[in-house]
Order: structure tokens, then C-alpha cells, then sequence
């Protein structure tokens, strides 16, 4: 053991004492700051909640949005109270752009939650669904796949709030149904508990005002495709997609027991394998209509042999899955798939097995996305309210909604499209900066090497150039 003279460690902060200077812990906000003025979004909303302020008085309503949307990007602490800690910071106001003087507090938050009614909550849909249509734009696919959800916000321990009720994951709390593209939530239902994946029209609403805004909005002759597990299995799903809209839908459905004997009777040349990357699948192809349904659809069953890791998976262990579809059909949908993989130099006559299988597999992104969203946000939603809580919960959705954009739209080497809110707040938006003024402006001074290392530069280009959202006018 080496022992150390104390003579020779000598301390390097003898003392401490406080400044007035502004300094910031979370100066990437400014990058967001700039990108959400740059989009417009606060404007559009304060547009479509322009009843909420009745005087000039206070917080101009843009702002009060422009503050809230960094609140949940920042995501320190989604709690009312923080909010009354970041007034009193005059450094995080600097960092977000705002003046001191109309920095939201915790009680000026609740009052303006509250002030949302019942009818008019849903006017946040409309706003998620203009952000949708300004990313497809934007980013012009070539077919469009929807997946549709639910996810359960666990409120177990807050059983008076309105709407905390049994959920299917054996926890109180709320079930919104939401639909994705990609890494996008484009719209949602913010629901109790009780209400299942199935629960009344919502999904034959939902899914019907997607569609009409895509075409209305985006292309006519587009290819739509909707991806939902067994909890969306109903044949009105399905002909609601077929008939009226000419859409396509990948749906998981349910083993019964007729299904289970007509499989196991098929003769092993019936069944074929599939393998991607290190997962490998038994499949086989037939009609099925349950003994109620009018149509018979393309049916897949498919069982894995092997899973990510190229590991064999034990009989006893492998969970069947069976896949109703349109798409392979005679029917719009399947030709203008074809039509599409045509043009785009590929021989392609029929839409295989092993494609819808790939497809539903994919379903999966929709489950990372509810974990993303629960990662950048909360499930504890804060309010005894119901429409206080949707609220809340839209606003996040959008706020989240404008995070994963501001990754697309600033991507490169150091903004990674794939990372999740905490990795990106510790990366990219955790770093110090001091805020001055000089000439009657304001700016920010960041260490020389942190701007190379998140090349800042090329990030705040792209921030003030990012193209602006268009309002639309969406029924």
C-alpha cells in the first residue's frame, strides 16, 4: 500500500460563491427552441386554441405552448411543480428563449389544462394529424403502413382520477388507441381503461379519416396498408378496409379450435420455411372465413424454429400465429402494390407469403414506439380530470411527435434517428453553456470542442432551415 504524504495533494477549489451570470446544464434546448419556431407549431396550435385566451393579459397563448412542448422535451421532472423551479431559473428561460416575465408556473399550467373542455380536446388530434401530413410531404413514400395500438398508462397508484379503470395488463389506468408511421404517432384516442382494442367505432373512425386525409391530402392513388394484432380481429375491420376504403389490412387473428384441426390435417408438403437473418419460420397458406363472416380471406399460419439468435426453439414453445389479409387478392389494393414494385424494375406477379409474414413482424416498431413515447414522457398523468389528462396527454404526443422529427430533420453523426429520449437528452441536449450579452444581443457561448463533437454548426443550420408546416384545413 502506498501511503501519501498529504503535504503533497493540494485541493483546487478552496470555495464557492453565487454569481448572476447565466449558465445552462441544458443548452441543447436552444437547438429545439429554434426548430420548433422554425416549424411554426406553437403558432398552428395557438390557431387552433385561440378560444383559450379571452384577453392580452399573461402569457401570450404561442408561448405558453412553446414552454410546455420544451417541458416535455426536456423531461427532467413531468410534474407540475417543476415548473414553478424553472420560473425562477433565469438561465433556462435564456436557453429556451422567453422572457422572464411570462415563464409558466405550476398554477398557471393547471388553469390552462383546465381551461381545455371536454369538446374541444380533440382539437390536438387535428393538430397530430397536420403534423402526419407534413411529414409525408416532406419524406414522400411510395406506400404508406399504418400501425394501429393501444397502450396502457399505468395509474394504478391515482384510483380517483376520471377514467382510471382495469386495464388487460392487470393495472389501473388509461388505454388511448394510436396509430404510428413509422417512428410517428399520427393520431390517437385518449380512452379509459376498460375500452379494449376493439372498444366501439373508434378503429372503423380512426382508420377512416386516415385514409381520407392521405388521399385528400398527400395522393389519391397512393397504396395504404394497415398492420393490428389478434386485439383488432373483427370481419367489419376487415370489409370496412376491402370494400370501402380499398385499402389493405394485416391483421392477426385467433387460433379456434376448427382452425387448430384443419391445419394439423394439411399434409407436410402444405408447409414451407421462411428465414430472415437468424429467424426461421414454418408457414402455410389457405382461405378461412369464421362460420358468421360472409367472405373468406388470405390466411397465413406461421410458426417459428429458430429466434433472433438462430437458437431452436422448443415445440412446446412455439406461439402460432395466424394472419388474415387482403393484400394477394383480387381486389385495388393488391394491384397497386404490383403496380408499384413495376415500376421500381422488380418482376413481381404475386405478393408472397414470406412478404405478409415479414410485414406483421414488423408490426412489432409499434410496440418500440409506445415504449419511445413512455421513455420521452410519463404514464402518471397528473390531473384528477379526465379532459385535463387528455390534454396533457396530447400535448405530449406532440411534443413527442416534433422530437422525433427534429432527429429526421438533424440527423447525421451526432443525432441519431434511433436514439430514445434518454439517450438523446444525455447526449445532445446535456451540455453546459453561458448566455450573454454584447451590443444589444444575446448569445450563447459553448467550449470549442463541444461544438465539434456535436458539430452544432451543421444542427443549427439545419434547425433554422427546417421546412415550415403547412396549415390545412382538416375536418
Amino acid at each position: 500500500m502506498v501511503r501519501q504524504n498529504r503535504e503533497y495533494v493540494k485541493h483546487k477549489i478552496d470555495y464557492f460563491e453565487a454569481t448572476d451570470e447565466k449558465f445552462s446544464s441544458r443548452s441543447g434546448l436552444l437547438l429545439l427552441s429554434r426548430y420548433i419556431q422554425t416549424i411554426g407549431i406553437t403558432s398552428l396550435l395557438a390557431e387552433r386554441f385561440s378560444f383559450l385566451k379571452k384577453n392580452k393579459k399573461g402569457t401570450p397563448l404561442w408561448s405558453i405552448f412553446h414552454q410546455l412542448i420544451l417541458f416535455f422535451i426536456d423531461g427532467t421532472d413531468l410534474s407540475m411543480r417543476y415548473l414553478d423551479h424553472l420560473k425562477k431559473d433565469p438561465s433556462y428561460a435564456g436557453t429556451i428563449e422567453t422572457d422572464d416575465k411570462v415563464m409558466l408556473s405550476s398554477h398557471a399550467a393547471k388553469r390552462f389544462f383546465g381551461s381545455v373542455s371536454h369538446v374541444r380536446v380533440w382539437l390536438f388530434r387535428k393538430v397530430l394529424q397536420t403534423l402526419f401530413l407534413w411529414r409525408l410531404n416532406i419524406e414522400k413514400p411510395q406506400i404508406i403502413k399504418i400501425g394501429l395500438d393501444t397502450m396502457v398508462l399505468d395509474n394504478d397508484d391515482s384510483l380517483k382520477k376520471e377514467g382510471v379503470e382495469p386495464t388487460y395488463k392487470k393495472v389501473k389506468g388509461f388505454q388511448p388507441l394510436q396509430m404510428f408511421w413509422g417512428r410517428y404517432m399520427i393520431d390517437a384516442i385518449f380512452r379509459n381503461g376498460k375500452a379494449h382494442s376493439n372498444h366501439g367505432n373508434h378503429v372503423q373512425r380512426v382508420v377512416t379519416h386516415t385514409v381520407q386525409l392521405i388521399r385528400r391530402h398527400y395522393r389519391k392513388d397512393v397504396p395504404i396498408v394497415f398492420l393490428a394484432d389478434a386485439g383488432f380481429f373483427d370481419e367489419s375491420f376487415l370489409r370496412l378496409c376491402e370494400e370501402k376504403l380499398q385499402v389493405g389490412i394485416i391483421l392477426g387473428g385467433k387460433m379456434y379450435g376448427n382452425l387448430t384441426e384443419r391445419i394439423e390435417q394439411m399434409p407436410d408438403d402444405a408447409f414451407f420455411e421462411y428465414t430472415k437473418g437468424r429467424k426461421s419460420w414454418i408457414y402455410t397458406e389457405l382461405e378461412d372465413g369464421r362460420k358468421s363472416w360472409s367472405t373468406s380471406w388470405r390466411t397465413i399460419y406461421a410458426k417459428p424454429i429458430s429466434d433472433d439468435e438462430g437458437q431452436i426453439v422448443f415445440e412446446y414453445a412455439r406461439p402460432e400465429t395466424i394472419i388474415y389479409t387482403n393484400i394477394g387478392m383480387d381486389n385495388e389494393i393488391t394491384t397497386s402494390i404490383l403496380k408499384l414494385h413495376s415500376s421500381e424494375g422488380e418482376e413481381v406477379k404475386t405478393i408472397s407469403p414470406q412478404a405478409i409474414i415479414n410485414d406483421y413482424h414488423m408490426r412489432a416498431r409499434d410496440e418500440l414506439v409506445n415504449r419511445a413515447l413512455k421513455d420521452f414522457g410519463t404514464e402518471h398523468l397528473p390531473f384528477k380530470r379526465f379532459t385535463s389528462n387528455a390534454a396533457y396527454y396530447y400535448l405530449m404526443a406532440i411534443a413527442f411527435f416534433i422530437f422525433e422529427a427534429f432527429k429526421k430533420d438533424a440527423a447525421g453523426p451526432t443525432v441519431e434517428i434511433t436514439w430514445y429520449a434518454h439517450t438523446f437528452r444525455r447526449k445532445f441536449l446535456d451540455f453546459a453553456g453561458q448566455i450573454v450579452s454584447s451590443g444589444r444581443r444575446l448569445k450563447i457561448k459553448i467550449n470549442a470542442s463541444l461544438i465539434e463533437r456535436l458539430d452544432i454548426s451543421r444542427v443549427w443550420e439545419n434547425s433554422i432551415t427546417a421546412p415550415p408546416i403547412t396549415p390545412l384545413a382538416i375536418q
